[in-house]
């Protein structure tokens, strides 16, 4: 048992903190950080929303890689080609690891922002980025079935590296496109308050059934003591490798 207490204040492995991503959704960059250096034992990416990004602009990208995380950059770009890649290069060149864009804005968008985001990034002698493709909103109950699907073929012709989809679509996704990063939200404990996110998902399941990265926000940052929500949510997952 003490073994077990003692793995659990130091946090997760460095290859499991790079797949849990700690979503920032305040409307303060001091508050943003404070958070981040508070979970930095649980958490290597930290999701910088349209709130964080609305709030303090680039600083809140550059902040987030000072304190040694990865950035993932959830603007959900939907615009005209032109302006998707001007403004995924923009966001490549800030050192930003993945940037979201909505699938529903077709091939030749998501393309584009493929593109943008890469040459921003290898301009600015960094690695090449992930573009992430955001299926259906998991806010979204009511979408048919075949739009997560086929918004996942567009997104793999356009070059996006990866997608988001709800826990329930993973194990169909993996099977379509084995290769594509696969990004879970909405993951709660078994029978926490699933707040707007119609289908929930324990860590441990997500992470079962395929997921590469998983983004968890409210579970923990709206708790009281939100490393040790943190603890409780994610402290068995080294245990169940």
């Amino acid at each position: 048992m003490a073994n077990k207490v003692e793995a659990a204040a130091e946090g997760l492995s460095p290859e499991l903190r790079s797949q849990m991503a700690i979503a920032l959704d305040v409307d303060d960059l001091v508050e943003a950080v404070r958070l981040a250096r508070q979970l930095s034992p649980w958490f290597g990416v930290a999701k910088v929303g349209l709130e964080l990004y609305s709030a303090a602009g680039p600083d809140a990208v550059g902040a987030m890689l000072d304190n040694g995380f990865d950035v993932f950059l959830d603007l959900k770009l939907h615009d005209i080609p032109t302006t998707v890649r001007k403004a995924a290069g923009v966001c490549g060149a800030l050192g930003a690891k993945y940037l979201t864009m909505h699938a529903h804005g077709g091939a030749d968008m998501m393309r584009a922002g493929v593109e943008g985001f890469t040459e921003g990034a290898i301009n600015a002698g960094l690695e090449a980025p992930t573009a992430v493709a955001i299926t259906v909103l998991t806010s979204d109950a009511d979408a048919p079935d075949h739009i997560v699907p086929n918004r996942l073929r567009l997104a793999v012709e356009a070059g996006c590296g990866g997608i988001v989809c709800a826990g329930m679509n993973l194990k169909d996704l993996r099977e379509l496109s084995p290769r594509t990063m696969r990004v879970v939200p909405g993951i709660r404990a078994e029978g926490a308050d699933s707040h707007d996110q119609p289908h929930p998902v324990t860590p441990a399941a997500a992470l079962a059934e395929g997921a590469d990265l998983l983004v968890i926000g409210r579970a923990v940052t709206l708790a009281d003591d939100p490393a040790a929500a943190a603890a409780a949510l994610l402290g068995d997952l080294d245990a169940s490798e």
